[in-house]
């Protein structure tokens, strides 16, 4: 317990929290490193601890700074705060923070005005790639903006990128490095040309700045005494380095984060920040949250097994929960024959659940890729049920909201009265293109229809609180939001990804596709990548409260061969889940769409040369170990390779969406003399054989089979790259 003398508020702030709660929230001051298991009630600990620190005098709050990583996140922390009788506490983004000390002492350390900050970078990286003569369409561009993004915060120049990838196993998207390096630099040419940083450069001029200018590093220490970093395993390089100058020699800092929830690694993120946090400060006091008052004791428990390693240990830096609420149903995993059966299963309960009384916006459905979204859409809205698609663009940011609050505040000029807030923003909204009937259709125009639809039933909220609301105050209303980027809820049922629900929770969970090339998606073939896609199942699997429901199919279409097996990382969960769970079953069982059938399993594939199982993507595309030599004529893959690069370029689309290194070098291994002996290769679906099959065939004819060959073995990563259970 803290020696502080505590005013008897502060006391009091101390109450209703749990032993570990308590202790995090009762020593204010010095180091302190908080891992925080899901649902434990981390943002109440951090909360109580800052509240605890001013209001017994151990802190000004002026001079904290409490970071995390979203708008919504820091909101929740200021209204928390506020509800504790704290204000002046600054809780911001990284970015925020930054954003706001860099205009203030832009014009000191460097003259003159900051400058703008692109809202987005896929319009500079567009015209930079353009002037390299690199031709990439929009899903190109995006890849491209996040590896641009990833060498920022990692710090690295043009100069220095291709050889700090090169030492991360990091590949380029469609690029090798050197060209990778060459857009970088033509990036910030672009930049520098039209006068502007982007979100990243915000903190890396920020840096430069208090590094160089001991004046302004002295400012900000001045200002900010103590600090509190919350979500602390998503911290990269650059956010680190950031830190390490606000809190230069001083030990008031509190850090909290889970290891198990590291989901980021792909934009820089490292738990080793966590991880070592006592070694950088070896007098930090370390606390353990494992109280999981979210879910239900069942839902714990199948979490835990998730986590555990198969000697039965924890992994790395994880806690193990313990559950505080009164026993619920089970989870369950159910099979079905394809994904639009699973979806119309799933849409099926789910209109069961609202009948019975359920909200729609108390029900999700997770997966792991965007593309799995589209089949439950079409189910949903063949059953009228409202649903939202999150993870998108920010609400506030969308064009169809956008445009509406222009017509709004037009209309909030000449509201006289005689029409009631909720149907005057409608009439205003019918003019922005929405409708009173939900649309029939999905994706897009059901998404813009939800959005102002938000719109519509945050002036019910307003008017409900306020009959006496006018348009006025309606605005006023959506620009506190704005600013604070709170978004207003929508009355649907949600469909996300399982990097976009971290962070959520909500009573009724369904949690599809987890069968492995989704669970972990094809692409993992490192034990890192693996691992973190284990913690992409754990984060689904702690976001339900009361019931979860765990579904994946065998096919991806209605009559195709049931390729698919459930998720290994489901293996270990068998006391739970049932014999259905394990990836390789003790024993077959039918394949079959009720919800007791199991989809049999694929033989395990092993290696032609030596027997051993292949664990990796690329592994099985080739049929052989990676430590195996190569058995291809290398002339034969030479004429592929150059065939694969001319057809990508006719086609201006990078060589591996024509074939993935690992399929071409299946090819050249088993030199297929038929169109049916070339579809039996990985990666080789109906399309690609309708379009290439005959040019790769008359490549091949004539080519001798070399076994056994003693050259140096080739054995290419597919990263990146889609396999045949996801393209064609």
């Amino acid at each position: 317990m803290s020696l502080l003398p505590a005013h008897p508020s502060a006391d009091a702030v101390l109450d209703g929290l749990d032993p570990e709660q308590r202790e995090v929230a009762a020593n204010p001051t010095g180091p302190m490193v908080v891992l925080a298991g899901a649902g434990t009630g981390k943002t109440r600990a951090i909360t109580h601890r800052i509240a605890y620190a001013v209001l017994s005098g151990a802190q000004q709050p002026q001079r904290t700074l409490a970071v995390t990583f979203t708008a919504r996140a820091a909101g929740e922390m200021r209204t928390r705060l506020r509800d504790l009788g704290v204000g002046g506490v600054q809780a911001r983004t990284f970015h925020a923070a930054a954003l706001r000390q860099l205009h203030y002492f832009w014009p000191q350390a460097i003259g003159g005005a900051a400058p703008e900050v692109m809202p987005h970078k896929a319009g500079a990286v567009a015209e930079a790639a353009g002037r390299l003569r690199m031709r990439f369409d929009r899903t190109g561009i995006r890849d491209l903006a996040a590896e641009v993004e990833w060498a920022k915060v990692s710090m690295l120049t043009a100069e220095t990128y291709a050889t700090a990838a090169r030492a991360a196993d990091r590949e380029a998207p469609g690029l090798d490095l050197t060209a990778m390096a060459r857009v970088l630099s033509a990036y910030e040419e672009v930049k520098a040309e039209r006068g502007v940083i982007d979100f990243e450069d915000v903190l890396l001029v920020l840096v430069g700045i208090l590094e160089e200018n001991d004046t302004v590093a002295r400012a900000v220490r001045e200002q900010y005494r103590s600090f509190v970093v919350d979500e602390y395993q998503d911290v990269n390089a650059l956010q680190q380095r950031l830190l390490d100058l606000w809190l230069a020699d001083r030990q008031d800092i509190c850090v909290v984060g889970d290891p198990a929830q590291t989901i980021y690694s792909f934009t820089g993120a490292s738990p080793a920040h966590l991880l070592g946090f006592r070694s950088r400060h070896p007098k930090a006091r370390q606390v353990e949250l494992v109280r999981n008052y979210r879910s239900t004791p069942e839902i714990v428990g199948l979490a835990n097994l998730v986590l555990r390693t198969p000697s039965g240990g924890r992994r790395s830096g994880s806690v193990v929960l313990e559950a505080q609420r009164d026993p619920g149903p089970a989870p369950t995993l159910v099979s079905h024959p394809d994904d639009p059966a699973e979806a119309a299963a799933v849409a099926a309960q789910i209109a069961d659940l609202i009948a019975s009384g359920a909200s729609p916006a108390d029900i999700a459905v997770l997966f792991r890729t965007n593309g799995q979204s589209e089949v439950v859409e079409s189910a949903l809205a063949d059953r009228s049920i409202p649903y939202l698609v999150r993870g998108g663009e920010r609400f506030f940011q969308r064009k169809e909201v956008r445009d509406a609050i222009v017509l709004l505040r037009g209309a909030a000029r000449s509201d006289d009265g005689s029409v009631q807030l909720p149907e005057l923003v409608r009439d205003v909204l019918l003019g922005a293109g929405w409708s009173r009937q939900v649309p029939v259709a999905g994706g897009a125009a059901r998404e813009r229809w939800e959005s102002l639809a938000a719109l519509a039933a945050l002036a019910d909220d307003l008017f409900v609180a306020d009959a006496e609301a006018r348009m006025p105050a309606f605005i006023r209303e959506l620009d506190e939001r704005m600013a604070a980027q709170h978004a207003p809820s929508v009355q649907g049922v949600t469909l996300a990804s399982l990097h976009a629900a971290k962070g959520l929770e909500w009573g009724t969970v369904f949690l599809i596709g987890c069968s492995d090339g989704y669970l972990p998606i094809t692409m993992a073939d490192t034990p890192e990548a693996i691992e973190e896609e284990r913690r992409l199942l754990y984060v689904g699997v702690t976001r339900a409260r009361d019931r979860l429901v765990l579904s994946w199919s065998g096919a991806r279409t209605p009559g195709a061969r049931a390729t698919r097996r459930p998720s290994r990382f489901l293996d270990g969960t068998a006391s739970i889940l049932g014999e259905g769970a394990r990836s390789q079953p003790k024993r077959s069982t039918r394949v079959g769409g009720g919800a007791g059938a199991t989809p049999k399993a694929p033989r395990r594939s092993t290696c032609r040369t030596c027997g051993a199982d292949l664990q990796s993507a690329a592994e099985r595309t080739v049929g052989r170990c990676k430590t195996c030599p190569a058995t291809y004529d290398e002339a034969v893959f030479e004429r592929l390779r150059e065939w694969r690069l001319e057809t990508a370029r006719e086609a201006s689309v990078p060589a591996y969406v024509v074939f993935t290194d690992a399929t071409l070098t299946a090819i050249a291994e088993r030199t297929p003399t038929d169109l049916a002996g070339l579809s039996a290769i990985r990666g080789v679906g109906q399309a690609k054989l309708d379009r290439y099959g005959t040019a790769v065939l008359a490549l091949l004819s004539g080519a001798d089979r070399v076994s056994g060959k003693d050259s140096e073995s080739f054995f290419p990563d597919e990263s990146g790259s889609a396999t045949s259970e996801f393209g064609a």
